[in-house]
């Protein structure tokens, strides 16, 4: 059984919307951003009230670099770790991406080339965070604006080798592939065909919008009618154990964000836990 079985609709817990969050009456996992939690010491009061309600807390990070040249940073492999210990988390999450080089940081995830020589960075630096950790860790794959030239390796064949070299689950961002499909002109359904599905642990979904003929991955904009139908076509597959709601600003008021919770509810047949009801 994975972690997050029979966990079902979740939603990100970030401060602003912490209130809204916890007046949820179905809610039984959220994620939270693992660098905003504390060193040391106890999680912010309003998570530690959702912790005592039985509610699931997955640290998600996004700053270990997993896919630099460079080895992870010891420091905040060990953070992670203690971020997961002092939630309870039942299993962590990063990126399969880089956002440091040379001691420079990018500010943002960016995309690894899909070379055999980034799947061993991956693997290498996987192995080192694993080896801290006391619970399991999924690895998510970015939303890309740019790809870099000469792959050796479909993106289907790079996530397959990783998680089968690390023995990880995977974080399956489903905005993510849509986004990716979009800008490159294929269809999102192509890839999910291909992944090893039954390895999810968890699948995210976010908005976003089109810009100058790109489509950006901006987790400020309502989830896109498109990007649900491609949920209830994985579903269709292979039902993800649970389903999280990313939204990192310009937060709607609360009536549009309980919408946006019923509509993965009803794509994917899970409860709804905002207290409506769905036949």
């Amino acid at each position: 059984m994975t972690p997050l079985a029979g966990r079902g609709v979740g939603i990100g817990w970030r401060p602003e919307i912490s209130g809204f969050v916890a007046e949820l009456p179905g809610l039984r996992f959220v994620e939270v951003i693992a660098e905003s939690l504390p060193h040391s010491g106890e999680p912010p009061e309003a998570l530690a009230r959702l912790l005592a309600a039985g509610v699931a807390v997955v640290p998600h990070g996004v700053k270990l670099s997993l896919g630099g040249a460079e080895p992870v940073d010891p420091h905040r492999v060990e953070h992670l770790a203690q971020a997961a210990r002092a939630v309870g988390a039942p299993l962590v999450s990063e990126h399969i991406a880089y956002v440091r080089a040379g001691g420079v940081e990018a500010g943002h995830l960016l995309p690894l080339p899909r070379s055999r020589e980034a799947v061993d960075a991956v693997v290498a630096n996987v192995a080192r965070t694993t080896a801290e950790l006391d619970v399991p860790l999924a690895l998510e794959p970015i939303a890309a604006l740019f790809e870099w030239p000469d792959d050796e390796l479909t993106e289907a064949e790079f996530l397959t080798e990783i998680l089968e070299r690390t023995d990880a689950l995977l974080l399956l961002d489903i905005a993510n592939v849509y986004a990716n499909a979009l800008n490159r002109g294929e269809d999102p359904a192509d890839l999910l065909t291909r992944l090893p599905l039954e390895r999810m642990a968890y699948v995210h979904v976010a908005g976003g919008r089109l810009h100058e003929g790109r489509y950006h991955d901006t987790h400020t904009d309502p989830v896109p009618g498109e990007v649900l139908e491609l949920l209830g076509e994985l579903c269709a597959r292979q039902r993800p154990p649970a389903i999280l709601l990313e939204r990192d600003g310009h937060y709607p008021p609360a009536a549009a964000l309980r919408a946006e919770l019923d509509a993965l509810s009803a794509a994917t047949g899970y409860p709804a836990i905002t207290g409506a009801a769905h036949t």
